[in-house]
């Protein structure tokens, strides 16, 4: 019997590593028309999301008819509060508490908001909003407790490039100052005490654009003997590009005391079009590369070097390209019209975890039918 209960145990660890893997969603943002005529519906997004199992969406604009279009539908969503709204946020409490009287309130919690992103990339794209991201968070997530709604966490979305300048070594990095200092320490301390999440827009094809001595296979997730780097401080070996950057940020909060704040990783992709020529590497098959390589690698839940856990959450960039244009990248997983861009599935469906299930439920009955024969 000690061997059969051994084998039971070992089955119950098996469906605890495939249930606690990453949630892996998408961003979706409304653009304005399918081929310049009909509008893509709330009904019609959701819809497609929940075809394609994928159980998380971070919406970037926050559209109530969008968020009211996710009710009963057991997708959870990751809403924005748009950069040029923080500072009056910040300033006005009774305008913190009417943005979520409008977006929260009246759908909560048929719809599942899981967390609110106040503010987006505010370093780069809003240098002067940065000094009022933690009061406009902090109104917030006071206005969400006067309303009893305590599971919806407060957070604020930073890019990875600009705010840890070095991400080799990953032992070695460190937020940039003085938005180190300043800005992050603090939202880290109130992340920490509101028991939320650090969020972070993280694009390996940024970061491979930029250094030469990058091999395209390392950031493609392609498994070669020698694709590899490693840490000598720390006597880590990296094998793809995303795990590396992720642990950057990992020690960068590390430093500053908050090693164990959970992170999201609220943007990444792969574009399958540059803005023009010279974006070699943004093609329709590496991006099919990097979208299959990570999502096999969330899915495999071996985590980072540093964090065995891997992060919490991942969202695609993006759901739906848009129309295309001269200048600008596409990164949908869908083609403007709603078709499908890919050969592979998103989301597995929970084939896995229901394989694992029903194998646990079968050798179950086998040991106690053993049981009862002896």
């Amino acid at each position: 019997m000690q061997s059969m209960a051994f084998y039971l145990l070992l089955l119950l660890s098996l469906t605890s590593t495939t249930t606690s893997a990453t949630t892996i969603g998408v961003t979706y943002s409304t653009p304005a028309s399918i081929s310049g005529s009909a509008l893509l519906s709330p009904d019609r997004i959701a819809a497609k999301v929940v075809s394609m199992n994928i159980p998380a969406v971070r919406l970037l604009d926050s559209n109530p008819a969008m968020i009211r279009a996710f009710a009963y539908t057991n997708v959870s969503l990751f809403l924005s509060v748009p950069n040029p709204l923080v500072p009056l946020l910040a300033s006005n409490r009774s305008l913190a508490m009417r943005w979520v009287y409008r977006h929260v309130l009246p759908f909560h919690p048929r719809t599942k908001i899981s967390i609110i992103s106040v503010g987006n990339d505010a370093i780069s794209y809003s240098p002067d909003v940065s000094p009022f991201l933690l009061r406009a968070m902090q109104n917030i997530h006071l206005s969400l407790a006067d309303l009893r709604i305590y599971k919806v966490s407060v957070s604020t979305t930073f890019s990875f490039f600009n705010i840890v300048p070095t991400a080799f070594p990953p032992s070695s990095a460190q937020f940039q100052n003085p938005n180190g200092d300043v800005i992050i320490r603090p939202i880290l301390q109130f992340l920490e005490r509101t028991n939320s999440s650090f969020l972070i827009n993280l694009f390996p094809y940024n970061m491979y654009r930029s250094s030469f001595s990058i091999p395209i296979g390392f950031a493609l997730f392609e498994e070669f003997p020698f694709n590899f780097r490693d840490d000598l401080t720390t006597g880590v070996r990296y094998r793809n590009l995303f795990d590396m950057m992720v642990d950057a940020v990992i020690s960068s909060m590390a430093v500053m005391g908050h090693e164990n704040l959970p992170v999201i990783v609220a943007e990444t992709g792969w574009p399958s079009s540059g803005i023009d020529a010279s974006e070699v590497d943004a093609t329709l098959l590496y991006s099919e590369m990097y979208l299959k390589g990570l999502l096999n690698h969330l899915r495999s839940g071996t985590g980072t070097p540093l964090r065995k856990e891997g992060v919490s959450e991942v969202y695609i960039f993006e759901l739906v390209e848009k129309e295309a244009k001269q200048g600008i990248r596409n990164w949908g997983i869908l083609h403007h019209n709603m078709t499908d861009k890919y050969s592979f599935e998103f989301s597995d469906g929970g084939e896995t975890r229901r394989f694992v299930e029903v194998l646990l439920g079968f050798s179950v009955e086998v040991v106690m039918v053993l049981y009862l024969l002896m």
